[in-house]
């Protein structure tokens, strides 16, 4: 179900908002609305535009906690925001000078790091290359060349060149190398490098020495700083730690500041005004928001004797430009299945809540499809325990799933794939096919009806006439699908006359509604102009959609077969693993048919899941559930703002 909603709309003086965010819209789980964009009368009203005095803090608060334990705790207190902020600025600056070197030394190990890639490249070089750079009838270049270009050059190029490579090292990709050249034919030869992709890598001029006695230098001074810098951070780590329960304390008062500090970006403020000449500073803030109808009366019980906050509620606002949000409400039962409406779309706050309808049909149709009483009984209790402990919504899916699988495991007369223990209730999927089938197209057919009549009480909640007439999944849908049901029983029970009357008397109404659909709609909503665009792409158009329509009918109703297949697959699996079982002995392996359940609880199980979820989405909700409502958020002074 849908839980009603209120709109309030709250005023009071605008030095008051933060009182009135702790103790009213917190408690009382209010979702916020954008004041400005929302009310009416918005050319009157200005933004809130307070700045938060104690951002700065909170950011200092967040970075110093990064060195606590996780299992630190708050501990003492603070009597206001002020002394809070104090203790968090006090301590910060206590460390300032430690946080200022240690960004130092991260900056010189930063820069030492870059000197370290810089002569890498040269390390296999042992000899002073400095003397080089200064050299007057020699010129020398290092870097990289791919594989494909070095090959060509040493083949075709090598030879005829007045210059000397010398390969200092390779990868998969590249060889690194060093060529000297005469100085008269520098220019010639960079040229015909360049030609080949030739990457030059500068050398630095820090290379005094072999280029292996410059990396070990730079390498003993990464060494110390990363020391340093160790060092610096156990300092700073003992140091707060020594505070961390005072610390914690004054954090978390500050991100609860910061939480009803951010309301203000909701609210929206009355502007100061002149009166007999006279300026008057009389400033009132306006929140506005949905709060659900149980907890809207407890709040304006409540507020009664309190002066300082006016507040007008409406019963179920909508317009154009705001929408309610939706919360879910269901029996405890059925609550896990809320998480398969949310992951297609909530409803909308006037739509059908579809979760009791799911939890129903989806929980059927599995244990259709994984009918053991053994296995179900398995999943009802694994899926509690997990639903229990963990609190994950697909462990109470999978119990009552289980529960339905036990059910029909009953029905079966199959537990752990025995069938010879008790008699099936019902029918052996395995001995009558032909029924279990039927009897899987016969409940599509029945959903389908009856996601059609949502469909329709949907129409008469959203006083939309066109999707309660004319739809495709409306009235002339509904009695379009079910004589075509009707006449085709009459036909497979030979009554042809009966059922040929039917087909002429009774489809000419239902289909002509459904071709002329968008003409009707309109006229019954009042509108000039019946058909948009011209009559012949309308007449086209509809055509097709009439075939559409047709062909989904039949494929709707068909893909309910998967129902009893999967029936008759999960029961042939498990006459495999007992196949298997009794294949050495004549006493079963005990472990060969634990492995054997366990693999087809999962393989099967998963299977099942996943396609009933798709008959659900695809073949159901398509009918008659859109999903297009926005969730309920209230507004929360949490603890662990990031």
């Amino acid at each position: 179900m849908i839980e009603k909603m209120r709109f309030l709309s709250i005023t009071g003086p605008k030095e008051d908002i933060d009182r009135v965010a702790d103790v009213y819209i917190d408690k009382y789980q209010m979702h916020l609305e954008n004041a400005l964009a929302k009310l009416d009368s918005s050319q009157t009203l200005t933004p809130y535009m307070d700045t938060n005095p104690y951002k700065e803090s909170l950011a200092l608060a967040a970075q110093m906690a990064l060195q606590l334990p996780e299992d630190a705790q708050a501990d003492g207190g603070f009597d206001n925001i002020e002394e809070a902020n104090a203790f968090i600025n006090q301590t910060y600056e206590s460390l300032k000078l430690k946080y200022e070197k240690l960004d130092e030394l991260k900056a010189r190990k930063a820069a030492i790091n870059e000197d370290i890639h810089k002569v890498l490249p040269f390390r296999l070089f042992n000899f002073n290359i400095k003397p080089l750079m200064n050299a007057r009838f020699i010129k020398f270049r290092y870097g990289k060349i791919s594989h494909e270009h070095f090959n060509r050059f040493l083949k075709y190029e090598y030879e005829q060149l007045n210059v000397i490579f010398i390969e200092s090292s390779s990868d998969d990709n590249y060889v690194f190398g060093m060529y000297f050249v005469p100085s008269e034919y520098a220019d010639k030869v960079d040229a015909i490098f360049s030609s080949m992709h030739f990457e030059r890598i500068l050398v630095p001029s820090e290379l005094s020495g072999t280029p292996e006695q410059v990396f070990q230098s730079y390498t003993a001074k990464f060494k110390e700083v990363s020391g340093q810098i160790k060092s610096l951070k156990s300092e700073i780590k003992k140091e707060i730690n020594s505070t961390a329960g005072r610390l914690l304390c004054a954090k978390e008062m500050l991100e609860k500041y910061e939480a009803g500090w951010n309301i203000r970006k909701l609210a929206a403020c009355t502007r100061d005004r002149y009166l007999h000449s006279e300026y008057v500073h009389n400033v009132f803030y306006i929140l506005c928001g949905w709060m659900t109808e149980d907890n809207a009366n407890a709040f304006l019980k409540e507020i009664e004797d309190d002066p300082k906050i006016f507040v007008i509620s409406e019963d179920g606002r909508e317009g154009a430009d705001i929408k309610p949000p939706t919360r879910l409400k269901n029996p405890g039962l059925f609550r896990p299945f809320e998480m398969f409406v949310s992951l297609y779309g909530l409803p909308s706050y006037k739509e059908l809540d579809p979760t009791i309808f799911v939890a129903l049909t989806y929980s059927f149709l599995f244990g259709m499809m994984f009918g053991d009483l053994g296995q179900g009984l398995c999943l009802t209790i694994g899926g509690f325990l997990f639903y229990r402990f963990k609190k994950q919504s697909l462990g109470g899916i999978l119990s009552l799933a289980g529960i339905f699988s036990s059910i029909f495991g009953v029905m079966y007369g199959s537990v752990f794939g025995f069938e010879e223990v008790f008699p099936a209730v019902w029918t052996n999927p395995m001995h009558d096919v032909m029924t279990v089938l039927y009897t899987a197209i016969s409940f599509g057919i029945s959903l389908n009806l009856l996601s059609m009549l949502l469909n329709i009480a949907n129409g008469i909640r959203m006083k939309d006439k066109g999707r309660i007439f004319f739809s495709t999944n409306g009235v002339a849908g509904l009695v379009f699908y079910a004589l075509a049901i009707g006449c085709g029983l009459l036909y497979l029970t030979g009554r042809n006359l009966p059922a040929t009357i039917l087909l002429i008397v009774g489809f000419g109404i239902p289909l002509l509604c459904l071709f002329l659909q968008e003409p009707l709609s309109r006229l019954l909503e009042h509108k000039k102009k019946l058909i948009e665009g011209t009559k012949g792409m309308f007449f086209v158009q509809s055509f097709f959609e009439m075939f559409d329509i047709l062909l989904s009918f039949i494929t709707n109703t068909l893909s309910f077969v998967r129902v009893g297949a999967f029936a008759l697959s999960h029961a042939g699996m498990m006459s495999v693993v007992l196949m298997l079982g009794k294949a050495s002995t004549q006493n079963p392996s005990i472990v060969t048919l634990i492995l054997g359940n366990i693999f087809v609880m999962g393989l099967e199980g998963l299977c099942a899941g996943i396609q009933v979820l798709r008959l659900e989405y695809y073949e159901l909700f398509s009918r008659f559930y859109s999903g297009t409502g926005k969730p309920f958020r209230p507004f929360k002074l949490s603890k662990n703002i990031q």
